[in-house]
């Protein structure tokens, strides 16, 4: 999704998580293991820092980024926070084979998306100023509505 809406708008994109792991120089989920969530947030919130002051991109996040107060305030005033809101259930279908994700290496990957989301959902919209729920669109549509969000709001030339 990110890099189709880079494409489209004439951008950069950027993924924190790749810029995180090329830091660390290895996978997000190994240095995790090792060393701890609190320490993988430490160097999250700096790499999203340093990533929220340059030119204008496309910055994907991962999705516990909101749960530091400093990454949602880079986030909201160095850019425009677009929340692609999706269900848990939604979530889980997606995401239900993926072992790369920390967080969902549990008994019940579900039941831990859902606490997850209900932890994280008033941060991302505190966060956003937009909210797009997702469902099932597809990428392309998706980005349109987006474009169309940012358009309708100014922060881009309208086409």
């Amino acid at each position: 999704m990110g890099r189709q809406l880079a494409r489209r708008l004439q951008v950069p994109f950027v993924d924190s998580d790749h810029a995180i792991e090329a830091r660390l120089g290895c996978p997000i989920r190994e240095y995790f293991e090792r060393e701890g969530e609190a320490s993988f947030r430490d160097i999250e919130e700096e790499v999203i820092d340093a990533l929220t002051q340059e030119s204008p991109r496309v910055l994907s996040t991962g999705g516990g980024a909101v749960l530091r107060p400093a990454n949602r305030q880079h986030l909201r005033e160095r850019g425009w926070v677009i929340y692609l809101k999706s269900s848990p259930d939604e979530l889980f279908r997606r995401l239900r084979h993926d072992v790369n994700r920390p967080l969902l290496q549990v008994a019940d990957p579900l039941t831990r998306l859902r606490d997850l989301f209900a932890q994280r959902d008033p941060l991302y919209r505190e966060t956003a100023h937009f909210v797009l729920e997702t469902g099932r669109p597809s990428v392309a549509t998706l980005v349109n509505m987006i474009v169309m969000q940012l358009e309708l709001a100014g922060v881009i030339p309208a086409r």
